[in-house]
């Protein structure tokens, strides 16, 4: 099996037999009342995309650093509060943590090698919660923040802005 779609269920937790299906490659389980994942997971070895929106996850699981081919993580409507160190060895392309609790991010987010597109909105963080390395000297062209808790015009004023906008523009340039 390469996809499991589970979404809307009500499914309350996720057995440690899951970690079997060693061809997995997409994981859906969206909608339901998940508030953790078991560790075994960090044995999907072929899993590249990860969907648990609108679950009651409340940490970040540290075990998807070791999803060596992970491109998507949605984790979007949670109740995640904090990005833990390490999410810095995230492969993902892409991580979307939109409308969770979040009032603190590590700086480490800006060492994922492959992030490009980092989803923060309607979150808790301060405009001083986004590290400065990862708008300065990271990967990422597309970052999210509206509807935090400061204004969208004073990250034009924050340290690494500007090499950020311009990884931004290069990649809106590469769309046309």
């Amino acid at each position: 099996m390469k996809h499991l779609t589970m979404n809307n269920n009500k499914i309350s937790s996720l057995p440690d037999s899951m970690c079997k299906l060693s061809k997995l490659e997409s994981l859906q389980c969206s909608g339901n009342q998940l508030s953790k994942l078991p560790e075994s997971f960090s044995q999907l070895s072929n899993l590249r995309t990860l969907v648990l929106s609108g679950n009651r996850l409340s940490a970040f699981p540290r075990w998807l650093s070791a999803l060596k081919h992970l491109d998507v993580v949605d984790l979007s409507r949670n109740r995640i509060a904090e990005v833990p160190d390490c999410v810095g060895d995230l492969t993902a392309t892409e991580l979307n943590l939109n409308q969770n609790q979040i009032s603190m991010m590590s700086e480490n987010v800006a060492n994922c090698p492959r992030l490009k597109v980092l989803r923060l909105e309607e979150n808790c963080l301060q405009l001083n919660s986004i590290p400065t390395k990862l708008l300065a000297d990271s990967r990422v062209s597309l970052l999210a923040v509206e509807g935090n808790l400061f204004e969208l015009k004073d990250m034009q004023d924050k340290e690494g802005y500007e090499a950020y906008m311009e990884r931004y523009t290069a990649t809106k340039i590469k769309m046309f």
